[in-house]
């Protein structure tokens, strides 16, 4: 039975040529980080959101949320730079980040169990900016294993989506053998599958690292070996995907934690009980990752930006649609729309970024990129916690978040035709007024 499992998830990870190119090992390497980090999530996981009074969690998840910031004030200043100079010895790089999670997650076996917070907190902080940098490497380096005749979308989305699945699957697993024995048993089965990992990241295809020769430093302009990267200092293209994917995890944000302070109100009347409501938004929003992820997998098309677009559009239109017809179905409903909408934003933003970005900065963008989208979610839910506070009527949240979302997308269309109208004139002006260079030719 095993062996049938393996060999069917090795024909899905490597079908399409991935096999041959390396994106299959990169899919299942992805995985494996996966179930590690499900399995440290459901060891420090608390039921403190469930059992609190709903005004005490609302301050406890406000200071989670800012607490969510911590590991980026490390990631875009310095991890990700420090991997731009560790691309030719990449596969040392992600396979240091699988090891050192592992021996973090053994000390955290003790911690646990003892309740010992002076080594559990800087561990589980460790533990999440090593996670983050491993995304980050994964995504810069997978250009390196695209296979011939696949999109950076759909590369993105199969090492999504099977993340999604391992996730899935080892989670329930893990609480249940917390439920049978205890937390420090599930950081103990996450070490050995960190270890497990390192060396998966070390059988990666040898053409991940990049050769130091064929990158020297000089050939990069100036402008692209700064540390810090912004959106005025990324190009118009990456510049433009990284604001309207921004809205989308503002709103991702804003949904969660506005409409599940608001479920579990007596003032939103519906005809199930609150457990059962935030229990039902829960699963909305997780079936909108899914398919938002499955769908960048089946997409063929190779603009990537007008995915994006789309994408926004879609979840400007359900939020204004939600806001007059506001009930326990509209919620469920922009829900799942919100979460497809931040899943699919980023599959396109991740292959706009790996397109137009060189490698030689491509680890800081996307760190910088990580840091942004988390600061705005952060916003966004902090907005949506207040919101539940101040306005709770989901007609009026949602109205105002359509509104923002089409003064976004107004915004964007507008910049996006206005540069293209500005690249026709200058193509008219040169045709009509040619170089001297160009006459003499």
């Amino acid at each position: 039975m095993a062996q049938s499992v393996g060999r069917t998830t090795r024909r899905a990870t490597h079908a399409g040529g991935a096999g041959r190119s390396g994106l299959g090992n990169l899919i299942e390497l992805g995985a494996v980080n996966s179930a590690g980090d499900a399995l440290i999530a459901v060891a420090l996981a608390g039921t403190m959101f469930f059992n609190l009074d709903v005004k005490q969690a609302q301050g406890q998840v406000a200071l989670y949320l800012l607490v969510t910031m911590a590991p980026f004030a490390l990631v875009a200043p310095l991890i990700g730079p420090a991997l731009d100079h560790m691309r030719h010895v990449r596969r040392i790089a992600i396979a240091g980040t699988m090891l050192a999670r592992g021996l973090l997650c053994w000390g955290m076996a003790g911690a646990v169990l003892h309740k010992d917070p002076v080594t559990l907190m800087p561990a589980a902080f460790g533990a999440l900016v090593l996670s983050k940098a491993f995304g980050v490497s994964r995504s810069a380096v997978t250009p390196r294993v695209l296979p011939e005749g696949l999109n950076l979308v759909t590369a993105n989305a199969r090492a999504s989506f099977g993340g999604l699945v391992a996730a899935s699957i080892v989670a329930p697993l893990g609480a249940g053998l917390v439920a049978v024995t205890n937390a420090g048993w599930a950081m103990r089965i996450a070490t050995v599958v960190f270890i497990a990992g390192a060396f998966l990241g070390l059988r990666l295809p040898a053409h991940v690292d990049t050769p130091e020769e064929t990158a020297p430093e000089a050939a990069a302009p100036a402008a692209e070996k700064a540390r810090w990267r912004t959106l005025l200092r990324v190009g118009p293209v990456v510049g433009e995907a990284m604001r309207a994917n921004a809205a989308l995890r503002a709103l991702s944000g804003f949904l969660i934690l506005y409409l599940a302070f608001l479920l579990r109100t007596e003032g939103f009347v519906h005809p199930v009980s609150p457990n059962i409501a935030l229990g039902l938004l829960a699963a909305s929003a997780g079936l909108g990752g899914l398919v938002g992820t499955a769908l960048g997998a089946l997409l063929k098309a190779r603009a990537p930006l007008g995915i994006v677009f789309g994408t926004l559009a879609v979840a400007t239109v359900t939020a204004a649609v939600c806001a007059l017809f506001f009930g326990l179905i509209a919620a469920l409903a922009v829900a799942f729309v919100g979460a497809l909408g931040q899943s699919l934003g980023k599959l396109g933003l991740d292959a706009i970024v790996q397109r137009e970005i060189g490698e030689e900065v491509r680890s800081s963008t996307f760190a910088v990129s990580e840091t942004i989208h988390q600061l705005v979610w952060v916003i966004g839910g902090l907005a949506g916690l207040g919101m539940s506070i101040i306005a709770p009527n989901g007609h009026i949240a949602l109205a105002i978040i359509a509104a923002a979302l089409a003064v976004t997308l107004t915004g964007l269309v507008f910049r996006r035709a206005a540069r293209r109208a500005s690249r026709r004139r200058e193509r008219r002006r040169d045709r009509e007024h040619p170089s001297v260079a160009d006459t003499a030719a």
